[in-house]
């Protein structure tokens, strides 16, 4: 079985379309050819056996009954030449026996074995016949048999009649319609494989046209197919082609921006470096100095790095679909606590309350929103300002918050929140910053299926704050894992 389904799908569409179509049509013609034969034949066969019924019926009347009593006897007076009238073409011949009341021969052919049978208890024809295959003299024969009554004044009886024609006539008759039928049925083949020809090559110019065009492509061509002209039962296939070259195009795109990026953001602090490690050498600043600015370049270009590496990671992430179902609470939670160090030195009011809140995400796309989120905000806001984490959840979604009192963001700055390498640092915020950390919160927030918003707490008509918001949808009961 699967030898024959290797075989099948070795072979091309338009073959299994004319393999699958010619197939089944060639074995219907056969078993009609086979049919239409038989039915011929047994057409055939009746009109003949009319013939030898009209010939036994012929010699019947020839018959006459002569004698008395026990000398009553039939007498035949029927020469054999008054036979060859029925003998069709002299390509068959006839041989009769009429037998008497008590299966005397009477006349004929005295070899001919009398018929020792029974009547049918149905029959075609108004007379008390039977027909029946046999051999005489070596040669197949159709015989049949009459029981014809005699009468006569000395009394009257019945007189077995049996007539025999040899089958060349017959045999000659079943092969002219054999031949004919069946080089109607070729004719009728080679017309249905001709048309099952010329439809399928226009049914499947299309997807030659594509298969073409896919073909002569550049490597970097990832344009959406035109697929007007394609079949409807193809077009599915079309558009996922199409939404796939989409997915790579988007990733390719994506790879090249990461690259150029890269190149341009490193760029910079490694100038830097050089710099600083030049002017530190010729001596034009004093060396604990030198090395405190060239530990500070170092961990921005490190930081720097680390971020992009991030971005291109979620961009990874986004093409797998097997993540697990994690409790977010505990991500956030275990983030707030490595950053503990950070919070209680800026003097920070922190406050924490989060619900259980099921999601299908990988822990490092969890962690990694939560700690450029909370991060950003320890960096930008005061010393000794409050800054409050909410995670709660409702029937569809889960939603984390996190405030602060910080000086917010202007309405200039607004339009390029979620943009890479667009510095975010407000009046009064540390310095430094990679521009990084929020365009990896959206891009993981994206593949997460979710949203994110910065908005401003305003109070008493002005800015009290930064209120950072993530909704993520919860993960289906039946999504979650059963060991948890």
């Amino acid at each position: 079985m699967n030898r024959l389904s290797h075989w099948w799908q070795a072979h091309s569409l338009r073959s299994q379309l004319m393999i699958g179509i010619l197939v089944p049509v060639l074995l219907l013609v056969l078993v009609n050819s086979g049919v239409l034969y038989r039915q011929a034949l047994r057409a055939a066969d009746t009109a003949y056996d009319r013939t030898l019924l009209a010939t036994a019926k012929s010699i019947g009347e020839q018959l006459e009954m002569v004698g008395q009593g026990e000398q009553a006897r039939v007498r035949a007076t029927l020469p054999y030449s008054a036979l060859e009238p029925f003998e069709a073409d002299n390509r068959s011949r006839l041989y009769y026996r009429v037998s008497g009341f008590e299966g005397e021969m009477v006349s004929g052919f005295d070899d001919l074995p009398l018929w020792r049978g029974e009547l049918p208890t149905k029959s075609l024809y108004a007379a008390l016949v039977d027909f029946y295959d046999g051999q005489y003299r070596g040669e197949p024969v159709r015989i049949a048999v009459l029981l014809q009554p005699v009468s006569g004044p000395g009394g009257q009886g019945m007189v077995t009649i049996q007539v025999a024609e040899t089958l060349e006539l017959r045999q000659t008759l079943a092969r002219q319609m054999l031949v004919d039928t069946l080089w109607r049925q070729a004719l009728l083949l080679a017309v249905i494989a001709g048309v099952v020809v010329l439809v399928v090559q226009r049914a499947t110019r299309p997807v030659r046209r594509l298969s073409a065009a896919l073909a002569d492509r550049s490597d970097s061509d990832l344009t959406p197919l035109q697929a007007s002209e394609a079949p409807r039962e193809v077009r599915p296939l079309v558009e996922a082609t199409n939404q796939h070259m989409a997915r790579l195009a988007h990733l390719l795109s994506h790879q090249k921006r990461f690259v150029r990026d890269t190149a341009h953001q490193l760029r910079t602090p490694l100038a830097v470096l050089k710099t600083q490690v030049q002017s530190a050498r010729r001596g034009d600043v004093d060396p604990m100095l030198a090395l405190g600015e060239i530990e500070h370049t170092v961990n921005r270009a490190t930081e720097l790095a680390n971020q992009m590496l991030s971005l291109a990671k979620v961009e990874q992430l986004r093409q797998q679909d097997d993540a697990p179902v994690l409790d977010w609470a505990t991500v956030v939670r275990d983030v707030a606590l490595d950053l503990a160090p950070l919070i209680a030195e800026r003097q920070l009011d922190f406050a924490i309350a989060t619900d259980p809140a099921p999601v299908r995400a990988h822990e490092w796309a969890l962690r990694e929103l939560a700690r450029n989120l909370l991060h950003n905000a320890i960096k930008h806001i005061p010393a000794a300002a409050t800054l409050d984490i909410r995670l709660v959840c409702d029937e569809r979604t889960a939603a984390l918050t996190i405030a602060d009192s910080g000086p917010g963001i202007p309405a200039s700055l607004r339009a390029h929140l979620f943009e890479p390498f667009a510095r975010h640092a407000q009046p009064g915020a540390l310095p430094g910053g990679s521009g990084l950390g929020l365009a990896i919160c959206q891009e993981i927030t994206r593949s997460l299926g979710g949203e994110i918003t910065l908005d401003n707490r305003r109070a008493h008509g002005r800015t009290v704050g930064l209120e950072a918001c993530v909704r993520l949808p919860l993960a289906r009961p039946s999504d979650e894992d059963p060991t948890r």
